[in-house]
């Protein structure tokens, strides 16, 4: 099914695969856009981020930010990492943010903007920040804006490096925001620099969560969705597997509903080798909650202002539990 829907100039329009009761409102569903001719040779050579990470001696994760600054502040200074000016004071805290900080609001370029200069930051404290790429980075790279607002639709129009004279048949409201976001767009680019999937010491992140029929393609995941965002697989009609299978590390629900099928998760992490897995995607009205003995947790609370969900974040090590703080 989902295949069907990559044709010619659809750029997606109708494969979001659940769309949620709430939706933000949308000034353009999709935009149809032509693939520019490839550079001569292109082949995709972008350093290979390692998988697996050493354990930490803090790790906090994020769940779905979808374009709300001031949430992504709150969760970010509830978690310890950043002080009232923005500046990282995590020390040596590993954060990871679990995708979807695009669509459903209005700040977004802020917040890629601030995920961008806390990440030279952390590293020079001895800590990171693992900004994971979600379904909603993909559906921007491939011209599906249907969860875009009005707002957000001109948020990137001077976009540092964005070049809206390449796309001259997308509609002119759009242009601007899909020269940033679709691949080779600066903003794209910044995206590619960031996996779907992250192990870090015995716990996986991912966007939706790895379900059996992925656990041997993470790498393929990890490096085709990088290449097409950075420009060097493809345009937007050419969307990587993560874009393309329903049951995909940024699409299947497997691990959002009110149950899971914690023998299915146990092999998965058995292959790994890991005892857990992070997810966000699916708003968890109850908040930060774990299943199948805690070797599952979902962490997607709905902080945009869109959901209005608690500010909360999960501190996963040294010991499992939930920090929770205030809008700001």
């Amino acid at each position: 099914m989902v295949r069907s829907c990559l044709v010619a100039l659809a750029l997606l329009s109708a494969c979001d695969r659940a769309t949620p009761a709430k939706t933000s409102p949308a000034t353009t569903a999709s935009v149809a856009a032509p693939t520019p001719p490839p550079p001569a040779n292109t082949k995709c050579n972008l350093a290979e981020i390692p998988l697996r990470r050493p354990q930490p001696e803090r790790l906090v994760a994020i769940g779905d930010i979808h374009g709300d600054l001031a949430a992504a502040r709150a969760a970010l200074r509830t978690a310890g990492a950043i002080d009232t000016s923005d500046k990282w004071i995590g020390g040596k805290l590993v954060l990871v943010q679990t995708g979807d900080i695009l669509d459903r609001g209005g700040d977004e370029q802020a917040i890629m903007d601030l995920f961008e200069q806390l990440e030279p930051q952390a590293k020079a404290a001895g800590g990171e920040v693992i900004a994971l790429i979600g379904n909603h980075e993909l559906m921007n790279a491939a011209g599906d804006f249907r969860y875009v607002t009005p707002i957000g639709m001109h948020d990137f129009d001077n976009a540092p490096g964005a070049d809206p004279s390449k796309w001259p048949s997308v509609p002119e409201e759009a242009r601007g925001r899909f020269a940033a976001l679709a691949p080779g767009g600066p903003y794209a680019k910044w995206s590619a620099t960031h996996d779907v999937v992250a192990i870090v010491g015995d716990t996986l992140f991912s966007h939706a969560g790895v379900t059996a029929e992925f656990v041997t393609q993470i790498d393929e995941i990890n490096r085709s969705s990088r290449c097409w965002l950075d420009g060097l697989e493809g345009g937007p009609q050419q969307a990587p597997l993560a874009m393309t299978s329903e049951e995909s590390p940024v699409w299947t629900r497997v691990y959002g509903g009110d149950s899971a099928d914690c023998a299915a998760l146990g092999k998965v992490l058995a292959d790994l080798k890991i005892k857990r897995m992070v997810v966000g995607h699916t708003v968890q009205k109850a908040g930060v909650n774990a299943l199948c003995d805690g070797a599952l947790w979902r962490i997607d609370v709905g902080l945009a202002a869109l959901y209005d969900g608690p500010i909360q974040v999960l501190q996963m090590f040294p010991e499992a539990k939930v920090l929770s703080g205030t809008r700001l």
